[in-house]
């Protein structure tokens, strides 16, 4: 991964929001109904070279394809490994059961999306045989980049971390859960060394924080922790062959509007995260519930050969912040850190996580990394003195 060795660099999370079409075409193709294929994989692409130009207009050094191919950050993998079937019955987050009113406003705002609570279910031998989805997206991003007329600094590309596959899509076939993490880890391997021999690789895990208020809400913070552990030993595996600096991983407290009154502290996730065999954190910051989170960070001391990410605008609301605002978070985040070439700026969160359930305006997105590019210049001159 490249530094901040001259400016600070933006980024964003990764999910940019997909046109109407496409993401019809998808939820569709999800729910097995006959789509016309040919169609869907012309606006896939026409998709990818859409964000990827409008990524690199608003200034964004380290860009991606926007997710556009897939209907979910997460549940994509269903569509490309075998094993799943049926429907999983996933816990409803603490926020959604102690804010009843809240749940309902949320479920109106999005009448139709792709699967979420009730994403497929293990219920065999989990196998990933066939890696052309994943190559095809490769390539229809290597397409959008070629025709750019300046090339960006850097490019990545996601993936679904063990844990948050086996959290969404739940076990309904192995002995354990601690096999059917294990089992994911060793299949994913295969999707995350074809992307960074690409790309750089960045690992979605909102398992590692968010889980605690779904699937774990009925655990402690000591025993989450040590799910969150196992989850982290599983990704470890599925990385040992790829070098610490090709991958970021991302954490998060769930993308979505709420009240948040139940995330588990980044103080106590901190040393789960550290452990995992990457070389750069994104984290939110930018958000109400998590502003203050810098806080930790600068108690809990970032390794030195880790990047920090920091979100440093919102994701779930349509506010495009102030430059200014942006600056000052940029500049808490390295002080954090204690090293300027450290820090990358970034969003909290991905911009169109599902299919159908985007909370911001395409047009207010761009405007957002705009933003996020120009804090970053008046961040440099602060930083830099230039």
């Amino acid at each position: 991964m490249r530094r901040s060795e001259e400016r600070i660099l933006t980024t964003h999370v990764g999910s940019l929001p997909r046109e109407p079409v496409l993401s019809d075409l998808l939820i569709r193709d999800e729910l097995g109904e006959a789509v016309d294929r040919a169609e869907l994989a012309r606006r896939g692409e026409s998709a990818v070279r859409h964000v990827v130009e409008r990524q690199t207009a608003s200034g964004v050094d380290v860009v991606n394809d926007g997710e556009q191919p897939r209907v979910g950050f997460q549940t994509y993998v269903a569509q490309r490994m075998k094993g799943f079937g049926g429907e999983s019955k996933r816990p409803r987050p603490r926020d959604y059961v102690d804010f009843p009113a809240f749940a309902k406003w949320a479920a109106a705002r999005s009448p139709r999306r792709s699967k979420v609570s009730n994403a497929p279910q293990a219920v065999a031998e989990v196998a990933y045989d066939d890696l052309r989805a994943a190559e095809e997206e490769c390539r229809m991003f290597r397409a959008a980049l070629s025709g750019l007329a300046t090339q960006p600094v850097e490019t990545f590309m996601t993936a679904a971390s063990p844990g948050i596959i086996a959290t969404t899509m739940l076990n309904a076939h192995y002995d354990s859960y601690e096999a059917y993490v294990f089992a994911l880890a060793r299949e994913m391997r295969k999707e995350y060394e074809l992307i960074a021999d690409n790309f750089i690789l960045q690992i979605d895990a909102p398992d590692l924080a968010m889980e605690r208020t779904v699937l774990f809400h009925d655990k402690t913070v000591p025993e989450f922790l040590e799910i969150a552990e196992m989850h982290v030993a599983a990704l470890n595996e599925a990385l040992v062959n790829i070098p610490r600096d090709r991958v970021r991983l991302h954490c998060c407290w769930g993308n979505y509007e709420g009240p948040h009154v139940h995330d588990v502290p980044l103080a106590d996730v901190m040393p789960v995260l550290t452990g995992a065999k990457v070389g750069g954190l994104s984290i939110e910051f930018a958000n109400p519930r998590h502003q203050h989170e810098y806080a930790a960070l600068k108690q809990a001391k970032l390794p030195a050969d880790f990047i920090l990410l920091p979100g440093v605008i919102d994701t779930s609301t349509n506010y495009v912040e102030h430059p200014e605002v942006v600056a000052n978070r940029i500049c808490e985040a390295v002080d954090a850190v204690g090293d300027r070439t450290r820090v990358i700026a970034s969003s909290d969160c991905g911009f169109g996580t599902f299919a159908g359930s985007e909370m911001v305006s395409e047009d207010v997105v761009w405007a957002k990394l705009k933003a996020c590019r120009d804090g970053a210049d008046i961040a440099t001159k602060r930083l830099w003195g230039r």
